[in-house]
């Protein structure tokens, strides 16, 4: 058995939540550690940012780096690893990465992020980077001087992705399977109609995929015809349908559902339903506006929470002579980062 890591706060996660937890925890002089292999989390595939405040036009990947950065300085540790199990053990959350590293936390901060949504069809996954994409800001360059991509979606990624591919490919389809753009923000709505090559295809879904295992995708069946016609002939398709939050760990450990989100519950301190979980980020109901500054903001609340809950842990041990350490609970299945 490999030698267990103990540590005062683990943070679950590579993103701009997890970052931003780290930096406050490690500032508390309470031993951290940030574990998760995705770097940077959805903020890092998702293009130019202009909206966080003094940084204006940069690159999310650029701005993740900065955020790393910033906590490298403080000597966080990092394991380049994701969250298989957790163990509930005493006072201690006993994790279980997937290289096989054991860590005893007090404190533990979900910072997990969601999943992309996939439309699983079949051949979605064997076609997968040979005609279907799941991030329009990493691949749309590949699509320079082609005839014709489509994007799947109705969110601000799916327009600002068809915005971008329209940059590159002839002809664009945003396929959108209600009947008007609700929830993109008005200026992203504005750019979308000057953009005369992208044509949008409301109250239409993606039926079918078309091509072969040697080409990949060559085209799409919709379920409602355009311009008559129901194949449509493209190079790529990209998938910016929205994300689902990663409740593997969540769900496990018996963390409280908002029924009406599918997100981790929390309340202003960004406590779970369990004492000593704390959920940050995309993955929680705290706020519904999904952004950079709203998962730091998470991240650095979380941080404060956890160390709060280690300093009373650690009263108690100074009372009692000697830290609880009894092992139970059920495990907590694999997680993303």
């Amino acid at each position: 058995m490999s030698d267990i890591k103990q540590v005062d706060v683990l943070i679950v996660g590579q993103g701009a939540a997890a970052f931003a937890a780290g930096l406050y925890s490690s500032r508390y002089q309470v031993e951290t550690l940030i574990a998760g292999e995705q770097f940077g989390g959805e903020t890092a595939i998702g293009g130019t940012i202009e909206n966080y405040p003094g940084q204006p036009d940069i690159d999310g990947f650029d701005l993740m780096m900065k955020f790393k950065e910033q906590v490298d300085k403080l000597e966080t540790p990092t394991a380049y690893s994701n969250l298989k199990t957790v163990t509930k053990n005493g006072d201690f959350y006993r994790a279980v990465l997937e290289d096989g590293t054991e860590i005893d936390a007090i404190s533990i901060i979900l910072a997990v992020g969601r999943e992309r949504r996939k439309l699983y069809l079949p051949k979605e996954e064997e076609w997968t980077g040979n005609g279907v994409s799941y991030c329009s800001t990493c691949d749309a360059p590949l699509y320079r001087n082609k005839k014709a991509a489509a994007v799947v979606g109705g969110g601000n990624a799916a327009v600002e992705g068809a915005v971008l591919l329209a940059k590159y490919a002839e002809t664009v389809y945003l396929i959108y399977r209600k009947g008007e753009l609700t929830r993109p923000e008005p200026i992203l709505i504005k750019v979308l109609e000057q953009t005369e090559n992208v044509k949008v295809l409301y109250n239409t879904e993606v039926a079918e995929l078309i091509g072969t295992d040697e080409a990949g995708l060559t085209g799409i069946r919709i379920n409602k015809p355009w311009e008559g016609q129901d194949e449509l002939t493209i190079d790529g398709l990209f998938v910016e349908a929205g994300a689902d939050p990663r409740l593997e760990i969540p769900n496990q450990l018996g963390l409280e559902i908002n029924p009406d989100t599918g997100e981790v519950h929390v309340d202003k301190g960004l406590n779970t339903s369990v004492e000593g979980i704390y959920a940050a980020g995309d993955l929680t109901d705290g706020t519904e506006l999904k952004q950079t500054i709203t998962a730091a903001a998470q991240g650095a609340i979380a941080a404060l929470s956890a160390y709060q809950h280690v300093m009373e842990v650690k009263a108690g041990w100074q009372e009692s002579g000697a830290p609880a350490s009894s092992s139970s609970q059920v495990t907590a299945a694999a997680s993303g980062d």
